[in-house]
């Protein structure tokens, strides 16, 4: 079980297709005391992993207090990071407060390209000068791609690079309409170059020891069974059954991108939230509609509920449109 904290909303960039329309910080993100007493939370509702994202998570000033008070707690403390902030000193410090791991954004091998994305300077060099810190300092890291039309061509070159750099995974996020990334939902992927780049990256996962993992992308399962890829994941889509998120002011949601309020944690308890959410319930059910509701994967993939959502105008148990299986060759 896993959970994302976006611990602030400060971010030092203003990427495309951010889906917390990150940049300024809020007037009521969760202060230090909040932040512990949710850790707490987490915890008493069994999660084991705890990532810290932002915005920008190096830009909260007590982020290295908070992931060193996790880890005490008992979770493994994860940071999800662009890498442009991550200094030897600020790589030498994750590890002193005990973050086990770090996945580090970078979308093109092309500067320019990826600068563009991200609407800040030089962020292709400092990325990758983040991900040479933290390997110098000892702390594990992997490469966080968002796959466009744009560098759909460059995902295997890229999964080379992560090689290169010493990364131990390659995680190839598949936009979702949310956020600003509604506004560039053109670019994403269509319905059958999302099969193929997945059918892509598992070809690409049979030559190389480093993990590739499509997110956001849960068919994923389906194709990689079909290789005979024998993959470390159990489930594609978590949202709501093993996976959710929690905003910088505290606003709990079953994922990143399923943008549906279930409760405040400074009003509610987290492990509450978790444990009674009327959303969360029906999420547990699986029965969802369409293929989705007789697919024989239906216990590996799940379909997309975000994509869902979005694509059939609100319903999160709706069939997953972008899939382009027919179970039982109906």
């Amino acid at each position: 079980m896993l959970v994302s904290w976006n611990s602030t909303n400060q971010c030092n960039m203003y990427c495309d297709h951010c889906y917390r329309d990150a940049g300024a910080k809020l007037s009521d993100e969760l202060n230090t005391e909040e932040a512990k007493k949710l850790i707490r939370e987490i915890k008493k509702a069994g999660f084991h992993i705890m990532i810290f994202s932002g915005g920008e998570s190096i830009m909260r000033e007590d982020i290295y207090e908070l992931g060193e008070f996790a880890a005490k707690q008992g979770l493994r403390p994860v940071l999800g990071t662009n890498g442009t902030l991550i200094t030897s000193e600020v790589a030498r410090n994750l590890k002193k407060a005990g973050f086990l791991a770090a996945g580090v954004s970078l979308d093109s091998l092309d500067p320019v390209k990826n600068d563009n994305f991200r609407k800040y300077k030089d962020t292709f060099l400092h990325s990758v000068n983040g991900m040479k810190n933290l390997k110098a300092a000892g702390v594990p890291f992997q490469v966080h791609t968002t796959v466009m039309d744009w560098n759909v061509d460059e995902l295997e070159a890229i999964t080379d690079f992560a090689i290169e750099i010493g990364a131990m995974a390659h995680h190839v996020f598949f936009l979702v309409p949310t956020g600003r990334a509604v506004d560039i939902e053109q670019e994403g992927l269509r319905v059958a170059e999302y099969e193929q780049t997945i059918n892509r990256l598992m070809e690409k996962q049979k030559t190389v020891a480093i993990e590739i993992k499509p997110t956001c992308a849960p068919q994923f399962l389906r194709i990689a069974d079909e290789k005979g890829l024998d993959m470390r994941f159990s489930r594609g889509c978590l949202a709501g059954l093993s996976y959710c998120i929690i905003s910088p002011k505290g606003d709990v949601q079953p994922c990143a991108y399923l943008d549906i309020p279930l409760g405040n944690v400074k009003e509610t308890p987290f492990d509450e939230i978790w444990r009674t959410s009327e959303i969360l319930e029906e999420l547990r059910t699986q029965a969802y509609k369409g293929k989705c509701g007789y697919c024989d994967y239906i216990d590996r993939c799940g379909g997309c509920r975000a994509r869902a959502y979005y694509y059939s105008g609100g319903d999160f148990m709706a069939e997953d449109e972008w899939c382009l299986y027919k179970p039982g060759g109906k």
